[in-house]
């Protein structure tokens, strides 16, 4: 299936060095229920990496979607005719823009494992967010979705 140029899917995925920090946190579990026996130090391995491996999980499934018209990054919906034209940041801008450069008043999808972000300003001026800032690993392909569904968008 071949995607059109106005769509763009892209989940944040943990890395896997996080995954590997759950599964200590789980043997570390497992280390306090030592001197309770050996079926208590396997309910807290399995009940520790479970858990650990549960918010390593949550944290990493933050998806970054342009489809329909509409940009969906995590929670936030927002029409692209809301939107201003996208800017693509290298890592050094990106850090940037997460610590002294960053508006309070921004929707900000950010993860500190992917260097590299897409900053778009809200046109809408109904919304007092000046712009949305998403983390992403592939800044260039979502900047030409956003750009695309625009155009579709004022096609239509």
């Amino acid at each position: 299936m071949q995607l059109s140029p106005a769509h763009h899917d892209e989940r944040l995925t943990a890395p896997r060095s996080w995954w590997a920090i759950a599964a200590l946190v789980g043997v570390g579990c497992a280390l306090t229920f030592v001197p309770l026996g050996t079926p208590a130090l396997l309910a807290g391995l399995v009940g520790g990496t479970a858990l650990a491996g549960l918010l390593v999980s949550s944290y990493g499934s933050a998806r970054v979607r342009v489809v329909n018209g509409a940009l969906a990054a995590g929670e936030a919906r927002i029409p692209v005719g809301a939107l201003g034209e996208p800017e693509v940041l290298d890592a050094e801008e990106a850090r940037a823009w997460r610590t002294y450069k960053a508006d309070t008043r921004a929707f900000m999808l950010m993860r500190s494992y992917v260097p590299t972000a897409v900053r778009v300003e809200v046109t809408d001026p109904a919304d007092p967010t000046p712009y949305v800032y998403l983390s992403t690993r592939e800044p260039e392909a979502l900047a030409s979705a956003l750009r695309a569904a625009k155009e579709q968008a004022a096609a239509s």
